[in-house]
């Protein structure tokens, strides 16, 4: 069944109205009729399920049908941190980290990136990075939109990282733990939503010194198995792991 996407007050009463891409969407790519049925997410977890009345010149009407809790999202709450790699890989990491169950998506610069955030171009690449979030969730029938964020420093990445219930830094270097051990030991609340940070290098990974600056703002070293992981795979990789350990 189709899936889109609204914004709240775009539901009012027993009735969804669809406008834009979304419209034009329904009506001419899909060439759907009245009587046919979608699914309508609220950004909120909540989906509606709709059958279609109105086509009108400048949108879509949809009758609700039966509400309920979106069953695809995730136990916790993960947010993926990575480091700007180089080409089209970016692309990749977020369709597959919103495939994966992620909520939440930061790039950010790190000594050894090589590609650097342009000030000028950072609102357009966000706005396509957004899109790209958005195709993802709807493809791999999400309840909710995971956030694609603008690029921050090292810095900032670290203090937003370190504020999750459990940080973890993706790491090959020495004086890491096991993902396994660390999932297996966390202390997580079953009071509210568990927070889940997942930070990713670049190419080139991390310094010993940004590794030790992660350690010291509290966030856990982990490696992710015996084999060398491409910046494109380990975030999509650490998320399937979370999936194993908190939801299967």
């Amino acid at each position: 069944m189709p899936r889109f996407f609204v914004q709240k007050e775009q539901i009012e009463h027993d009735t969804v109205t669809l406008t834009g891409d979304d419209a034009h969407h329904v009506s001419r790519s899909l060439r759907m009729a009245a009587g046919e049925c979608i699914t309508v997410c609220d950004m909120t977890g909540t989906e509606y399920e709709c059958e279609l009345t109105d086509f009108l010149p400048d949108r879509v009407l949809a009758k609700i049908l039966q509400v309920r809790k979106s069953e695809t999202e995730p136990p916790y709450y993960a947010h993926v941190f990575q480091a700007l790699p180089k080409g089209d890989k970016l692309d990749s990491v977020i369709q597959k980290a919103v495939e994966c169950g992620a909520s939440e998506i930061t790039t950010f610069e790190s000594a050894r990136c090589i590609v650097r955030a342009k000030g000028e171009n950072e609102g357009k690449k966000v706005e396509r990075r957004q899109r790209i979030a958005l195709e993802a969730a709807k493809q791999s029938g999400r309840g909710i939109v995971p956030q694609v964020n603008p690029t921050v420093s090292f810095a900032q990445m670290l203090e937003r990282a370190a504020q999750a219930d459990l940080p973890l830094f993706c790491y090959e270097g020495e004086g890491t733990r096991s993902l396994a051990d660390a999932l297996r030991t966390a202390n997580l609340s079953a009071d509210h939503t568990p927070t889940v940070s997942l930070v990713v290098g670049s190419e080139g990974g991390f310094s010993p010194e940004e590794a030790e600056a992660a350690r010291e703002r509290g966030l856990i070293s982990v490696g992710l198995g015996k084999r060398i992981l491409r910046t494109e795979t380990a975030a999509s990789f650490a998320l399937s792991c979370l999936v194993f350990a908190l939801e299967m």
